[in-house]
């Protein structure tokens, strides 16, 4: 007789029944494409991988003086680190953010898309609008934002934010534009006009990062929040960021080259690049541009708004020919433009402070003086520093405004060049040949201490 082994039956109960379809359901998952994958890719998820590359984070390290303490005495100053996001508008490392992201930043630290990190340098700024260039020396490419219009925003339309809010690079958050042409008062001395109102969630960190519509252009500059309250934030249009930009990035200002164009405002309805006047003698009436003509390309770059002319010529060499095409009535026109270094007047009185003080100046109109929200009468803006000069060792900056120097007893505005003119050559100046100057940068007034290199100027001037 034979003994057969005994197996255990196998009669699946419903427990085991459920495992088993769990099993083929994860197994059929991994292999069948989901249904609800393209559900997923929405426009939102399509702006993220699209915008990404072209914005950066920005850390660094600023000095602030401490708080007052109850016996009226100030603490020493203190090193607080910083942050911030930034937008590439040009692909040769050209980035725009706030103003108060990079101010008084000794080494600006830029961290692109991919990682990888890049001492940025100060470029230029215009703390008024709190708006600033800076720019990263990178051999490749970088991608260049989206730009849209902030002409034809609506309320109630999408929004969405990207930056490196608390530290956490590159967070989106979505909401709407909540209203339009905002007056914000951030402090005492600080104020944005015109700012776009959004729900999007903007944090410590954001500023100078895009604020995106659903077409994926960028519409604003992140700049700031309501303090104590949610899904209340503001950004600076984008037709104004740009029109900032396109001054701070001007040839004239940054590489002392001319082209003589002055362009028309852009209208309501339409964003053409239309020259409004040309320069006597300068590069673009020897190029024959007249007024009305329409700048289509200037090299080969398409041009669209005032910063494209700016940044076509950049970085360019004095004595270079650039094809420019502008549409005359009708018709394309193809022109040429030989860029030119700037003419340098003859000016005896900033000849004399560039080389006592190291800086040149000019005159701010009582109309653009008002913009600074301060009580004093006005002040000229400094336009150049000298490298070693004693200027440059007090920390003077380009675009700072020198507002009075104190001579003995006798303080001094200098609301004018000829106020600059008697302090250097007229006025009785201490032995030392030290004096006290007062500077305003952005909304803060400053002081300092400078030691002149006075007596060849007076030579010189005698």
């Amino acid at each position: 007789m034979r003994h057969l082994l005994a197996l255990p039956s196998f009669r699946p109960s419903l427990g085991r029944l459920f495992v088993l379809a769990l099993l083929s359901a994860t197994t059929l998952t991994a292999v069948t494409p989901s249904v609800g994958s393209e559900l997923r890719n929405t426009a939102i998820v399509r702006i993220v991988k699209e915008t990404r590359p072209s914005v950066v984070s920005i850390h660094g390290q600023k000095t602030v003086l401490g708080h007052r303490d109850k016996y009226g005495q100030t603490e020493s100053t203190r090193r607080v680190n910083g942050m911030g996001t930034g937008v590439v508008i040009d692909p040769r490392g050209y980035i725009i953010t706030n103003h108060h992201v990079v101010d008084e930043v000794r080494r600006i630290q830029v961290t692109l898309a991919s990682g990888k990190p890049h001492v940025a340098r100060l470029i230029s700024h215009d703390p008024i609008t709190d708006l600033a260039i800076i720019k990263i020396d990178i051999k490749k490419k970088l991608p260049v934002i989206t730009i849209g219009t902030s002409r034809d925003l609506d309320v109630g339309e999408p929004a969405i934010a990207i930056g490196n809010a608390y530290g956490y690079e590159h967070t989106i958050t979505e909401g709407i534009i909540s209203s339009l042409h905002r007056t914000v008062h951030v402090s005492d001395t600080q104020r944005y006009e015109d700012q776009i109102q959004t729900s999007a969630a903007i944090n410590p960190g954001n500023s100078g990062g895009p604020l995106m519509n659903i077409d994926g252009e960028m519409i604003g500059i992140n700049v700031a929040v309501r303090a104590g309250a949610q899904s209340i934030a503001f950004a600076i249009p984008v037709d104004k960021v740009m029109e900032v930009a396109a001054k701070l990035m001007s040839i004239e200002h940054i590489d002392r080259r001319w082209h003589g164009v002055v362009l028309k405002k852009p209208g309501l309805t339409n964003a053409r690049v239309v020259v409004d006047r040309v320069a006597t003698d300068s590069p673009a009436a020897r190029g024959e541009l007249e007024p009305g003509d329409e700048i289509t390309t200037v090299g080969q770059l398409s041009v669209q708004r005032a910063l494209d002319l700016e940044r076509a010529l950049l970085e360019r060499k004095t004595g270079e020919e650039v094809e420019i095409t502008v549409r005359r009535g009708r018709d394309p026109v193809k022109l040429s433009l030989i860029l030119a270094s700037v003419p340098q007047p003859s000016d005896p009185i900033n000849d004399i402070a560039w080389e006592v003080m190291g800086l040149k100046l000019r005159t701010i109109s009582p109309i653009q003086f008002r913009k600074y929200n301060t009580h004093y009468d006005g002040g000229l803006e400094v336009s150049a520093i000298r490298p070693g000069s004693p200027a440059a060792r007090h920390g003077i900056r380009r675009g700072d405004v020198l507002l009075g120097m104190l001579v003995g007893v006798n303080r001094w505005e200098t609301t004018s060049m000829e106020d600059v003119s008697y302090i250097l050559t007229v006025a009785d100046l201490p032995e030392d040949e030290s004096v006290k100057f007062w500077i305003l940068r952005g909304q803060e007034v400053r002081q300092g201490n400078m030691r002149l290199a006075i007596r060849s100027s007076r030579d010189a001037a005698e």
